[in-house]
């Protein structure tokens, strides 16, 4: 009998690691599904004239081969020492948080703590955050981060508008804030009317604004005092905004100290690599009377069902998934994963540790100062911290050869300046090329000689909670990091079964890049010929997305999937102006949208007109058509979500983009259920104008806890010319974002995704999303009913569970949400877009061993139901609602009407490995009603 080789490949990523079901058990869930083949499921979920006709057709790489491909690429990329500065700068990630925190998957891939009870470990690492932002911007209040600066700069800006006391129109910025800060908020200004005013801080008019921003330590390194300024704008009933460098406050006088009432900035030198622009944890901090205006998560203390001290995300309803159209921001991500980072590095350093870092950077400066002096050159700032500028006159050029001839990229200023920043990095031998570069050939002695005016001196304590003084030996520093990630459900242990959110793999071949050097260490604006790789990256990715999406160009600046729409709307209204019909401003959304859609719509301008659901959950299509015919020649565009956030591909969305083009108005289809469409629906093609990708959805990165993302937008050919500029690169358009390709060192992520996957496998990745979906209403049929279908009884790749009739007899959402920790699960997304539902999305990536345990989960809370319907017990006294069970539960006597068996090891859980949450269930209106944003004292804990 001849010998036949096997077929099997464990080098196929798409078919043996990344997808979850084995051909065989496909061949199972099929049958459960009743669907004859892969094939007659797609055809029975997707209209027929919306398929794509090409498939995708590139070939996948293996595991090695893409990482091979990753060498050669990163190669091209010339990693020189940045001493720009500009808000980026050279940091030390130390190795224990490299491998525990940003290399680990219990980190990585965590969702945002919407759950407080299974993320106390990420909630305590962000609580560390916004305590550290607090102490050293010396302003009581802070959140648990934001994009990145210049976003942040811009959040401020109108978090100013709505709690100034003054009714003027303006808003001033010093012109020594960096360009991309002033660029981005002269870009959120315009559509709201602001009349931005750029200057010199002695010229500010109080009486003409409602606020004012001042960079401190300016963007050419100077140093001043901005108390008089300040006294001056509150005066005139204005707010006084501060950027600032957390790592120059360990030694100059803190923004609270000059009377700032809100204080932005960057927290990437505090242990996160640049990565040719992110992503960076920005951070925000108020006075305690805006804390309910600030954008953004604030990680409060409340208390658990037993009154132990419980974390959780206060003040919710700011945020705009409930507030839509009248939120503080669009703001949907924080950047969690990197604050996370920052946090422990000032834990890792101690306030002492970051102080000395603090000198060695300033005192290295000083002699630098120093000996240019000493030369005849002239450094123009006089008072600084880490950066100088010095005029070169006509030999700007030559000296900055030079300097690159030595490996560093100084900054270009005008044409006759240079800047240097020194940073963390900075040692004698970058001193002693920097000189050379001057024609100077030795470095002064140390003296230990401030460059800061005494009255610019730091004089008060910072990082005074027992945290920022642990033992810092790394065996204690692991230990703590661990115990962290031990509190908290990430996808290293369990499906994340959330509707629209596509918590799939994050495979480690595709994180294993982002820490090499020559991808992590390059400055967003070094010289371009320095990042040929990251421009290999960025246009072979660019190019993969337009042939998935059908679109013509891409812009890869938004790093955030609310930064993609927000970039996409003020495309197509810079698009309307362009033909005079600047007066377009009215946005059709159905009521169904994401909350981040009306909330983009507001920050653009527009006015939010809503249209009405039909009984399946459709776009009622008469009501579009009367709204749009209403609009007119008002209609700058509807915003709509495919399939739709009700899980189901309608079949009318040809017709929805044709009214919208008859009337004038651009389609903006909203791409966060891309996962349901790559490879077999171009939304370019069924009439999009212009649409977002969450990356950190559909392509793979993961959601790092509530960050990072990226958003980029792609457009049809018209709208090409106006998509977002940036002053290092150029384009009509203003930026939204601080760097020109937003976080660009996570984009290796979605690259290397589609580089394994090929064309093929993620075709079939989005046909086995949507069987997962499938089997997993077929399986809970009789048990709960499906929302919404298709026309032909199918889901796309979610779906949604009706669980309100059991309010009727005293069961919510939320006691079911509950539960399914006790099983080990993450919740489903919560009461949206229903109230009173759960969204189950379990994407491509999940096993059918983990899809039947959490099925057999949710069914033994159907059982626990039942026994309250049938009177058995009270919903009271059941499992339900006394849900999530601890280990201080089982331990502790028992007086419930159920066994410890029953409360403790539902069917689904897991005996062995059992997940026991830290806390009880969290008390949320007791952390809203005492709210506590900074590490609280131990003896609290007592």
């Amino acid at each position: 009998m001849p010998y036949t080789p096997s077929s099997y490949d464990s080098y196929d990523f798409a078919n043996r690691r990344h997808i979850g079901p084995s051909p065989a058990e496909m061949d199972e869930m099929l049958k459960a599904v009743g669907a004859a083949s892969l094939d007659a499921l797609i055809d029975e979920t997707i209209p027929p004239s919306i398929r794509q006709d090409k498939p995708l057709d590139w070939a996948p790489l293996s595991e090695g081969g893409l990482l091979a491909r990753m060498r050669e690429v990163g190669a091209k990329n010339k990693v020189m020492t940045a001493l720009i500065g500009q808000g980026y700068h050279g940091t030390i990630t130390p190795p224990a948080i490299q491998r525990n925190i940003l290399e680990n998957p219990a980190w990585y891939t965590a969702y945002t703590p919407y759950q407080p009870e299974i993320a106390q470990g990420r909630l305590e690492a962000l609580l560390n955050f916004q305590t550290m932002v607090a102490d050293l911007t010396g302003l009581p209040v802070a959140n648990a981060s934001l994009l990145d600066e210049s976003t942040a700069c811009a959040e401020a800006m109108v978090m100013a508008q709505r709690v100034a006391k003054s009714k003027a129109q303006g808003f001033f910025i010093d012109r020594n804030c960096h360009p991309q800060n002033i660029a981005v908020m002269q870009t959120r200004a315009a559509p709201l009317g602001i009349k931005v005013i750029v200057g010199a801080p002695e010229a500010l008019e109080p009486e003409e604004v409602f606020g004012a921003i001042f960079q401190y330590p300016g963007t050419f390194g100077d140093l001043c005092d901005f108390t008089s300024q300040i006294a001056a704008l509150h005066g005139a009933g204005a707010v006084a905004i501060m950027a600032t460098d957390l790592l120059a406050l360990t030694m100059i006088k803190e923004p609270g100290a000059m009377g700032a009432d809100i204080a932005v900035g960057s927290a990437q030198r505090f242990g996160v690599p640049m990565g040719y622009g992110g992503p960076h944890a920005a951070f925000m901090a108020c006075r305690d009377a805006h804390k309910r205006s600030m954008p953004g998560r604030i990680v409060g203390v409340s208390i658990d069902a037993r009154g132990n001290k419980a974390y959780r995300l206060a003040l919710q309803t700011r945020e705009q998934h409930i507030r839509r159209e009248k939120a503080t921001s669009n703001v949907c991500t924080a950047q969690a994963l990197l604050a996370v980072m920052a946090s422990m590095y000032a834990v890792f350093h101690g306030p002492q540790g970051l102080r000395a870092i603090a000198e060695r950077v300033h005192f290295l400066t000083e002699r630098l100062a120093r000996a240019l002096r000493a030369a005849g050159a002239r450094v123009e700032t006089d008072a600084f911290f880490d950066t100088l500028r010095v005029e070169v006159g006509v030999g700007q050029a030559g000296i900055l050869a030079a300097a690159r001839q030595e490996g560093l990229n100084l900054r270009r200023i005008g044409t006759a300046h240079v800047g240097i920043a020194l940073d963390e990095t900075s040692d004698e031998d970058i001193l002693v090329r920097v000189l050379r570069a001057f024609g100077i050939e030795s470095a002064p002695p140390h003296r230990a000689d401030l460059g800061i005016p005494e009255a610019l001196i730091r004089q008060s304590d910072y990082l005074t909670h027992p945290i920022f003084h642990m033992n810092r030996a790394e065996s204690e520093m692991m230990r703590y990091m661990r115990r962290l990630s031990d509190r908290d459900l990430a996808l290293d242990r369990a499906m994340i079964p959330l509707g629209s959110c596509t918590m799939k793999l994050n495979a480690a071949a595709e994180m294993m890049p982002i820490t090499w050097p020559e991808f992590s260490s390059l400055h967003p604006f070094c010289p371009p010929d320095q990042a040929l790789g990251y421009r290999e990256v960025i246009d072979d990715l660019a190019d993969k997305l337009c042939v998935i999406t059908g679109y013509d160009a891409m812009s890869m600046q938004p790093n955030s999937g609310a930064q993609g729409e927000y970039a996409g709307l003020l495309t197509i209204q810079a698009w309307h102006r362009s033909r005079g019909e600047g007066a377009r401003d009215i946005c059709l959304i159905p009521v169904s949208a994401h909350g981040t859609n009306p909330a983009s719509a507001q920050m653009c301008g527009m006015k939010v007109v809503v249209v009405k659901s039909a009984p399946n959950g459709d776009i009622d299509l008469e009501d579009f058509r009367d709204k749009a015919a209403t609009a007119g020649e008002r209609l700058a565009a509807c915003m709509i979500t495919y399939p739709s956030t009700h899980g189901v591909f309608e079949e009318t969305v040809r017709e929805v983009c044709d009214i919208t083009h008859k009337y004038g108005g651009q389609v903006y289809i909203d791409g966060a259920n891309m996962n349901a469409m790559v490879g077999l629906v171009k939304p370019g093609e069924i009439g999009g104008d212009v649409s977002h990708l969450n990356l950190h959805k559909t392509f793979a990165i993961p959601h790092g806890g509530g960050g990072p993302g990226m958003g980029p937008i792609g457009v049809k050919a018209h709208l090409a010319p106006f998509l977002p500029g940036h002053p290092e690169t150029g384009g009509s358009e203003g930026p939204v974002s601080a760097a020109p390709y937003g976080s660009a060192s996570i984009l290796l992520i979605s690259w290397a995704y589609c580089l394994m996957m090929g064309g093929e496998g993620l075709t079939q990745a989005t046909r086995v999303a949507i069987l997962n979906a499938n089997y997993i209403a077929a399986r809970l049929r009789g048990d709960y009913a499906v929302l919404f279908m298709g026309n032909r009884g199918r889901v796309a790749h979610e779906c949604i569970l009706d669980t309100r009739p059991f309010a009727e007899h005293g069961v919510t959402v939320e006691d079911i949400a509950k539960r399914l920790i006790d099983n080990g699960f993450h919740a489903p997304t919560m009461s949206w877009p229903v109230s009173g539902t759960l969204m189950v999305e379990p994407t491509e990536s999940e096993t059918k061993a983990e899809i039947d345990r959490f099925v057999t989960a949710l069914q033994a809370i159907r059982a626990e139901i039942r026994a309250v319907e049938r009177g058995e017990i009270s919903a009271e006294d059941s499992p339900l609602r006394h849900a999530p069970h601890t280990v201080e539960d089982l331990v502790a006597d028992w007086d419930r009407a159920y066994s410890r068996e029953q409360g403790c090891f539902p069917p689904g859980s897991f005996r062995v490995d059992k997940y026991w949450p830290p806390v009880g269930r969290v008390d949320n209106v007791h952390g809203d009603r005492h709210l506590i944003c900074t590490c609280p004292p131990l003896s609290d804990y007592a």
